[in-house]
Protein backbone atom coordinates (compact mmCIF):
# COMPACT_ATOMS: atom_id res chain seq x y z
CA UNK A 1 0.00 0.00 0.00
CA UNK A 2 3.07 2.66 0.99
CA UNK A 3 4.55 1.76 -2.65
CA UNK A 4 1.40 2.81 -4.45
CA UNK A 5 0.28 5.39 -2.40
CA UNK A 6 4.05 7.47 -2.65
CA UNK A 7 3.62 7.84 -6.18
CA UNK A 8 0.18 8.99 -6.19
CA UNK A 9 1.07 11.68 -3.42
CA UNK A 10 3.91 12.74 -5.49
CA UNK A 11 1.66 12.92 -9.00
CA UNK A 12 -1.16 14.89 -7.26
CA UNK A 13 1.76 16.97 -5.60
CA UNK A 14 2.98 17.64 -9.32
CA UNK A 15 -0.19 18.45 -10.18
CA UNK A 16 -1.07 20.91 -7.74
CA UNK A 17 2.20 23.02 -8.43
CA UNK A 18 2.10 22.69 -12.29
CA UNK A 19 -2.02 24.35 -11.60
CA UNK A 20 -0.39 27.07 -9.12
CA UNK A 21 2.80 27.90 -11.59
CA UNK A 22 0.26 28.28 -14.38
CA UNK A 23 -2.25 30.46 -12.27
CA UNK A 24 0.47 32.66 -12.08
CA UNK A 25 1.01 32.78 -15.68
CA UNK A 26 -2.38 33.80 -16.08
CA UNK A 27 -2.58 36.40 -13.73
CA UNK A 28 0.82 39.02 -13.88
CA UNK A 29 1.53 40.53 -11.63
CA UNK A 30 1.23 44.32 -11.18
CA UNK A 31 4.99 44.98 -12.08
CA UNK A 32 4.59 42.36 -14.76
CA UNK A 33 1.72 44.41 -16.51
CA UNK A 34 3.29 47.76 -16.34
CA UNK A 35 5.98 45.81 -18.28
CA UNK A 36 3.84 44.21 -20.67
CA UNK A 37 2.32 47.73 -20.83
CA UNK A 38 5.89 49.74 -21.71
CA UNK A 39 6.84 47.04 -24.67
CA UNK A 40 3.59 46.96 -26.39
CA UNK A 41 3.99 50.61 -26.46
CA UNK A 42 7.18 50.47 -27.73
CA UNK A 43 6.91 48.10 -30.13
CA UNK A 44 3.65 49.90 -31.45
CA UNK A 45 5.46 53.63 -31.76
CA UNK A 46 8.62 51.67 -33.67
CA UNK A 47 6.78 50.22 -36.18
CA UNK A 48 8.55 51.64 -39.50
CA UNK A 49 4.91 52.45 -41.36
CA UNK A 50 3.71 53.92 -37.95
CA UNK A 51 2.99 58.05 -39.32
CA UNK A 52 0.94 61.06 -38.25
CA UNK A 53 -2.25 59.61 -40.13
CA UNK A 54 -2.69 56.74 -37.95
CA UNK A 55 -3.59 56.05 -34.46
CA UNK A 56 -2.67 52.89 -32.54
CA UNK A 57 -4.12 52.47 -29.30
CA UNK A 58 -3.75 49.25 -26.74
CA UNK A 59 -5.43 48.01 -23.48
CA UNK A 60 -3.59 45.27 -21.48
CA UNK A 61 -5.25 42.38 -19.54
CA UNK A 62 -3.34 39.55 -18.07
CA UNK A 63 -1.98 38.32 -21.14
CA UNK A 64 -4.14 39.54 -23.54
CA UNK A 65 -3.93 42.61 -25.40
CA UNK A 66 -6.44 44.07 -27.42
CA UNK A 67 -5.36 46.98 -30.35
CA UNK A 68 -7.59 49.91 -31.56
CA UNK A 69 -7.77 53.20 -33.97
CA UNK A 70 -7.05 53.82 -37.17
CA UNK A 71 -4.36 52.74 -39.91
CA UNK A 72 -4.56 54.56 -43.62
CA UNK A 73 -2.36 51.00 -44.63
CA UNK A 74 -3.53 47.64 -44.24
CA UNK A 75 -0.46 46.20 -44.19
CA UNK A 76 0.25 48.24 -40.88
CA UNK A 77 -3.00 46.52 -39.00
CA UNK A 78 -1.16 43.11 -39.49
CA UNK A 79 2.16 44.16 -38.61
CA UNK A 80 0.95 45.68 -35.39
CA UNK A 81 -0.85 42.60 -34.64
CA UNK A 82 2.62 40.59 -35.65
CA UNK A 83 4.85 42.93 -33.54
CA UNK A 84 2.57 42.65 -30.67
CA UNK A 85 2.75 38.67 -30.79
CA UNK A 86 6.31 38.09 -30.11
CA UNK A 87 6.27 39.99 -27.11
CA UNK A 88 7.04 37.70 -24.25
CA UNK A 89 4.11 37.21 -21.70
CA UNK A 90 1.49 37.82 -24.35
CA UNK A 91 -0.81 35.25 -24.99
CA UNK A 92 -3.67 36.35 -27.01
CA UNK A 93 -3.98 39.22 -29.42
CA UNK A 94 -7.61 40.92 -30.23
CA UNK A 95 -6.85 42.99 -33.11
CA UNK A 96 -9.46 45.93 -33.48
CA UNK A 97 -7.72 47.76 -35.61
CA UNK A 98 -10.00 50.49 -38.24
CA UNK A 99 -8.50 50.27 -41.74
CA UNK A 100 -9.16 53.44 -43.47
CA UNK A 101 -10.89 53.60 -46.86
CA UNK A 102 -8.40 54.08 -49.46
CA UNK A 103 -9.42 57.76 -50.95
CA UNK A 104 -7.46 59.62 -53.41
CA UNK A 105 -9.72 62.76 -52.02
CA UNK A 106 -8.99 61.57 -48.30
CA UNK A 107 -5.29 61.35 -48.76
CA UNK A 108 -5.50 65.39 -50.45
CA UNK A 109 -7.86 66.24 -47.41
CA UNK A 110 -4.14 64.27 -45.32
CA UNK A 111 -1.75 66.70 -46.80
CA UNK A 112 -3.51 69.86 -46.47
CA UNK A 113 -4.56 69.43 -43.38
CA UNK A 114 -0.92 68.26 -42.14
CA UNK A 115 0.15 71.41 -44.18
CA UNK A 116 -2.66 73.75 -42.30
CA UNK A 117 -1.78 72.12 -39.01
CA UNK A 118 1.96 71.62 -38.54
CA UNK A 119 2.66 74.85 -41.08
CA UNK A 120 0.87 77.27 -38.39
CA UNK A 121 3.36 78.85 -35.74
CA UNK A 122 3.50 77.44 -32.74
CA UNK A 123 2.03 74.30 -34.08
CA UNK A 124 4.89 73.59 -35.80
CA UNK A 125 7.00 72.14 -32.41
CA UNK A 126 5.12 69.16 -32.42
CA UNK A 127 6.09 68.07 -35.93
CA UNK A 128 9.49 67.33 -34.83
CA UNK A 129 9.40 64.14 -32.96
CA UNK A 130 10.39 61.03 -34.34
CA UNK A 131 5.92 60.14 -34.43
CA UNK A 132 4.09 64.04 -34.26
CA UNK A 133 1.73 63.86 -30.89
CA UNK A 134 -1.39 65.35 -33.28
CA UNK A 135 -2.26 62.28 -35.58
CA UNK A 136 -4.84 63.37 -38.55
CA UNK A 137 -7.12 60.77 -39.06
CA UNK A 138 -9.69 61.16 -42.10
CA UNK A 139 -12.49 58.60 -43.22
CA UNK A 140 -14.92 59.79 -46.25
CA UNK A 141 -13.77 63.67 -46.02
CA UNK A 142 -14.41 63.38 -41.69
CA UNK A 143 -11.12 64.56 -40.09
CA UNK A 144 -10.64 63.18 -36.40
CA UNK A 145 -7.64 65.25 -34.30
CA UNK A 146 -5.82 62.48 -31.84
CA UNK A 147 -3.12 62.78 -29.63
CA UNK A 148 -1.62 65.69 -26.86
CA UNK A 149 -0.71 68.82 -27.09
CA UNK A 150 0.85 71.21 -24.44
CA UNK A 151 -2.18 73.81 -23.96
CA UNK A 152 -5.63 74.25 -24.79
CA UNK A 153 -4.97 77.40 -26.95
CA UNK A 154 -2.93 74.81 -29.15
CA UNK A 155 -5.95 71.99 -28.97
CA UNK A 156 -8.00 75.06 -30.36
CA UNK A 157 -5.66 76.58 -33.09
CA UNK A 158 -5.42 72.95 -34.48
CA UNK A 159 -9.44 72.74 -34.39
CA UNK A 160 -9.30 75.65 -36.59
CA UNK A 161 -6.62 74.99 -38.88
CA UNK A 162 -8.19 71.70 -39.35
CA UNK A 163 -11.41 73.11 -40.40
CA UNK A 164 -10.47 75.84 -42.54
CA UNK A 165 -9.32 72.67 -45.25
CA UNK A 166 -11.50 72.80 -48.08
CA UNK A 167 -13.41 69.36 -48.29
CA UNK A 168 -13.33 68.67 -44.58
CA UNK A 169 -16.79 67.83 -44.07
CA UNK A 170 -16.56 68.03 -39.92
CA UNK A 171 -13.47 67.93 -37.55
CA UNK A 172 -13.65 65.65 -34.29
CA UNK A 173 -11.00 67.40 -31.77
CA UNK A 174 -9.80 64.62 -29.71
CA UNK A 175 -6.69 66.04 -28.66
CA UNK A 176 -5.94 66.02 -25.11
CA UNK A 177 -3.80 68.86 -23.04
CA UNK A 178 -0.65 67.36 -21.46
CA UNK A 179 -1.11 68.54 -18.00
CA UNK A 180 2.35 67.94 -16.57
Amino acid sequence: MKKIFRPCLSGLLALAIAGGMGAQERRPSERGQVRLQKEVRHELVMLPLYDVFDNLAYKVEGGTVTLFGQVSRPTLKTDAERAVKGIEGVERVDNRIEVLPLSPNDDRIRRAVYRAIYGTDGLDRYAMRAVPTIHIIVKNGHVTLEGAVATQGDKNLANIKANGVSGVFSVTNNLQVDRS
